[in-house]
């Protein structure tokens, strides 16, 4: 790793430059870079975890799926931030539970197991970060099992577009993964809400004529829970 290269990893970890020097060296002479383009998988449900991720740029998209092919995103992994889902997988030795691809283009270092553990053990900051991370993932995560097992798809759905900024650059499909349903259910439902004066849709564009009427689906209490989780992970 250059001067450059460790600058960069820096700036996107603030956290590492209050690991101890030896940990730090050790970091930027172990971790291994990786570029990936967009759409290319990064891991499997069940394949063997190795490595923790520290992302420098691009998003990795994890989702989980079903037998019969249909997704539903769990989060997306940004610069800067600690993976859940390797985090639970490296500390548990255990196969990833979920799926990872990169959503764009994607560059990243991987650090081996045994010095993230030992990262966790030594660092205080270190291990502040990666579970505080953890924490404000699982908010988020039993948020969404709260919406998929109790919560009719238009509410999902209204609550959904309510969190995007206008207009909203996303297919049909993209919002079906997001809600863990079928581009067919997703495109039903936006073309009732159309029909009923809330939205107008485009070519991957949705523009949101009457915001009142959207919140009134969505029932208080959930809207109020999507809003703080989503604002801590933002």
């Amino acid at each position: 790793m250059n001067a450059t290269e460790r600058n960069r990893l820096r700036r996107c970890y603030p956290v590492l430059e209050k690991l101890p020097p030896d940990l730090l060296r050790r970091l930027e002479e172990t971790a291994v870079p990786i570029h990936a383009p967009a759409g290319r998988r990064l891991f499997g449900e069940g394949s063997l975890c190795t490595h923790y991720p520290l992302v420098v740029d691009g998003v990795i998209k994890a989702s989980k799926s079903s037998p019969d092919g249909h997704e539903i995103l769990l989060y997306r992994l940004h610069p800067g931030e600690s993976c859940v889902i390797t985090v639970v997988a490296l500390l548990g030795e255990t196969s990833y539970p979920a799926i990872g691809a990169a959503e764009t283009a994607l560059t990243l270092y991987g650090v081996p197991r045994s010095l993230f553990v030992e990262l966790v053990l030594r660092s205080p900051a270190f291990r502040v970060f990666v579970f505080e991370t953890l924490s404000r993932r699982m908010a988020h995560l039993m948020a969404l099992i709260d919406d998929v097992a109790f919560r009719r798809v238009d509410q999902r759905l209204a609550s959904r577009l309510l969190l995007h900024r206008e207009p909203i650059a996303l297919t049909h499909q993209m919002l079906a993964d997001e809600l863990g349903t079928t581009r067919e259910v997703v495109s039903r439902t936006l073309e009732a809400f159309q029909d009923s004066g809330m939205l107008r849709l485009g070519r991957k564009k949705i523009e949101i004529l009457d915001r009142g009427a959207l919140e009134r689906i969505v029932p208080p209490e959930v809207s109020a829970l999507r809003s703080r989780v989503d604002s801590q992970l933002s």
